[in-house]
């Protein structure tokens, strides 16, 4: 076997297909290890409830068969009102595709469809779409709670036909007639197409090409369903709250399937941690070459296009034309998703070691045990219809507030949204959605000080009110909450839990991470600042050094392995450098270029430099294994690096200018996207940063919209009377950040106030 990202092939065997826009880390195949690892997972996910039954899949069939002859029957009733000759009403045709998860193969049980109707040059969408097939649907008995979004940045119609959620979006072609071969992933049915039919053609385009880009289709689909289940569990599955949605998980896991082509699901989910522990953000994630194609459609291009150099966590589409599909996410949600990335790295490692299992790594994320302070946004509606209206709208301008919050506190005060909604039985057509808060690691606890955002969340109600379908009824209200004054609704079975018996891998890090904190404090060497920053400085010195070392040692033991090769053999020989085997042995001649996986030694060749010694007598073989571990390593992370260097990095926005993100987002309809995730995002509405002076002079008054947060005795957070909101819709007008140390002198908005010493710890 070889480093990753060396050539590992036997001479004379016919060179792998390469798969992506670079050669992969490591081709190496499956150890028995990874096979076993493998079944533990697939057996986990299959008690996990993730997969549908026998039924349910003929079921779904059995719908979309359904759906194909309603849109054919359709096509030509409109068709023949149209006037058209019998032979065009019979020549019609509509045909019904699906993509998302469905078409990748990952869906699970309930889970609805998501499909695309292709029709013919006649049929309008909306007239014939939104109008007569509809008119249809809503006939039909079969078909409940339909739902049109004509005016979505992707319209959709969304309804549950024989009891399976279906999402239907229309392409409108310039054919004449829809032929039933059609392949939608020719660049050239773009042509002569309006802007809504590119976008819902995209996601069926995009779901083709990432099931013809992977190596290995099964391996694929068992690792996207693990991760989506992970992702989930840890509470970063959403695009509309600003973490990534199914298709981002798609197109990143189809990246890491590229890089270990013959790889089973365990070792892919474990590198996928590693990788993406690794990288670079915003380096992009990109499947293939992005093509300009022959259309003058417009594709993502930071050094062309200006808005796109603002992307934090670029995840690019396959198909044509080629667009970021992960524009959604803030500063604060790629910082938790970062944070899990680390996580996850670190207990696949911890299971390689036989230390951990499946279960640890799926472990819940507390959401209402790792903040004390928390934003709650409720909002309420007079009927049903309103309410689903009002929730899509109110979804889709949450990540309004984490952008205001993060600029107006300069990412101090950072913000972990809830990727869900939750609902109180007592209280009907009401949803209710929670932000932890906490101050940003690293920030020194000032006595007294504290942010206000009170403004902020002010702008940001104003923002959801200029819905333009508002209807009387629909409410929103932003209040904080404790974490101990949390609605007990929140919790499975209206009940809060009590504290786990059994310790979890994040209480045990929490644990870890005091007693280091408490070590730090009470030995001489780690005291300095008030925040520890004098500690945190020496302690970046030591691990600098200890890499440096280990670096050097590298070397040493190179050079120490060669002579002693030499004089052992009696003649000049190269280290040849390949990875440990299952057991941690050397593998002999005739395992190279054989399948077998090279352990990951990541976490153990660091301990192993520094215990054995630079200058220790260690015998060629040990000194031999402890320059394989460590090269391993290395390799790999260069084979990381080697795949981020590409022409769009050094075209990204500066730290500086994604401070203004918030003033480049476009104002769009809610809906999905072309791709099926939820379409979020609008205009920021900026403001003047308030003068720091000035922070604790509050005049005026205003109807109570949300309690005003000071700090007091103790470092207590206690609501006192709001103040006044200055201005009116003028004052939302984009404006320049200004750095705080020229900052206005003159306060232009009150805001809400949170102690930082209240928001600095998490339980």
């Amino acid at each position: 076997m070889a480093t990753p990202g060396l050539s590992n092939r036997p001479n004379g065997q016919k060179q792998q297909r390469r798969f992506g826009i670079t050669d992969p880390i490591s081709t190496s195949g499956p150890t028995e290890f990874d096979v076993v690892k493998t079944r533990e997972l697939e057996k986990y996910l299959q008690d996990a409830g993730l997969y549908e039954s026998s039924e349910e899949s003929v079921s779904r069939e059995e719908v979309l068969g359904r759906l194909d002859q309603i849109v054919k029957h359709w096509v030509k009733v409109i068709s023949r009102a149209k006037g058209l000759n019998e032979q065009l009403v019979q020549e019609a045709n509509a045909k019904i595709f699906t993509f998302g998860s469905y078409r990748l193969g990952v869906h699970g049980p309930g889970a609805d469809i998501d499909t695309l109707c292709v029709g013919p040059r006649h049929a309008t969408r909306e007239e014939d779409f939104f109008g007569e097939l509809q008119n249809m649907l809503s006939s039909m008995p079969e078909v409940t709670e339909l739902h049109p979004v004509p005016d979505a940045h992707v319209p959709v119609m969304k309804f549950k036909l024989k009891g399976v959620s279906i999402d239907l979006l229309y392409a409108k072609l310039s054919l004449w007639v829809i032929p039933e071969d059609l392949d939608v992933s020719q660049d050239s049915i773009l042509q002569s197409t309006d802007e809504q039919t590119v976008r819902s053609l995209n996601g069926c385009r995009v779901t083709d090409q990432i099931l013809r880009l992977v190596p290995n289709i099964q391996n694929f689909r068992t690792t996207l369903r693990c991760m989506r289940y992970w992702a989930k569990r840890r509470g970063v599955y959403s695009n509309v709250a600003g973490f990534l949605g199914g298709i981002n998980w798609a197109l990143l896991v189809a990246r890491i399937c590229q890089l270990y082509p013959n790889a089973l699901p365990s070792y892919l989910v474990s590198r996928f941690f590693r990788v993406y522990d690794e990288w670079r953000w915003p380096n992009p994630v990109m499947l293939c070459d992005i093509e300009e194609g022959s259309l003058g459609l417009q594709v993502w291009d930071p050094r062309r296009h200006n808005k796109d150099r603002f992307h934090l966590m670029p995840i690019i589409t396959p198909a044509y034309p080629s667009m970021n599909s992960s524009y959604n996410v803030s500063s604060s949600t790629l910082r938790i998703m970062s944070e899990e990335f680390q996580r996850g790295r670190e207990i696949c490692e911890a299971m390689q070691a036989n230390k951990e299992d499946w279960e640890t790594l799926f472990e819940p994320f507390s959401f209402f045990d790792a903040y004390k302070n928390y934003l709650q946004i409720d909002i309420s509606s007079g009927n049903e219809d309103d309410l689903r209206n009002w929730k899509g709208w109110v979804e889709s301008r949450l990540r309004i507030l984490i952008l205001k919050i993060e600029k107006h506190t300069y990412n101090m005060l950072q913000c972990h949204p809830h990727p869900g909604e939750f609902s109180d039985k007592s209280k009907p057509l009401r949803y209710f959605y929670f932000m932890g808060l906490q101050r940003k690691q690293g920030v020194p606890v000032n006595e007294g000080g504290h942010f206000d955002i009170r403004m902020t969340v002010e702008e940001f109600k104003v923002t959801v009110n200029s819905y333009t379908s508002w209807k009387q009824g629909m409410e929103i209200q932003v209040s904080h909450v404790k974490r101990r004054s949390i609605p007990s609704f929140v919790f499975p079975g209206g009940c809060r839990p009590s504290r786990p018996s059994k310790a979890t891998w994040d209480s045990r890090r929490s644990l870890e991470a005091k007693a280091c904190t408490a070590a730090d404090k009470s030995s001489p060497e780690g005291k300095g600042g008030p925040d520890g920053s004098d500690d945190r400085k020496k302690r970046k010195h030591v691990d600098d050094d200890v890499e440096n070392n280990s670096t050097l040692g590298v070397k040493r033991l190179a050079a120490a392995v060669s002579s002693s090769n030499e004089a052992l053999e009696g003649s000049p020989s190269a280290i040849r450098v390949h990875s440990l085997s299952a057991e941690g042995d050397l593998p002999s001649a005739s395992e190279f270029g054989e399948s077998g996986r090279e352990q990951d030694t990541a976490a153990t060749s660091l301990g192993v430099l520094i215990g054995t010694g630079i200058g220790c007598n260690a015998s060629p073989q040990n000194a031999y294994e402890i320059l394989e571990r460590s090269s391993s390593k290395e390799a790999e992370k260069l084979a990381i690096e080697e795949i981020m260097s590409g022409p769009y990095g050094s075209h990204q926005a500066s730290p500086q200018e994604l401070d203004e993100l918030e003033d480049e987002v476009e104002y769009g309809k809610h809906g999905k996207d072309s791709l099926g995730n939820e379409k979020s995002c609008s205009t920021v509405e900026s403001s003047s940063t308030p003068d720091k002076t000035a922070e604790a002079t509050i005049t005026g008054s205003a109807p109570p919209m949300i309690p005003l947060l000071t700090s007091c005795n103790g470092g207590a957070v206690v609501p006192n009377p709001p103040s006044c909101l200055h201005g009116g819709l003028d004052e939302l007008e984009p404006a320049e950040l200004v750095p705080p140390s020229v900052a206005p002198a003159v306060q232009r908005k009150p805001l809400i106030r949170l102690n930082f010493t209240s928001l600095g710890k998490t339980h």
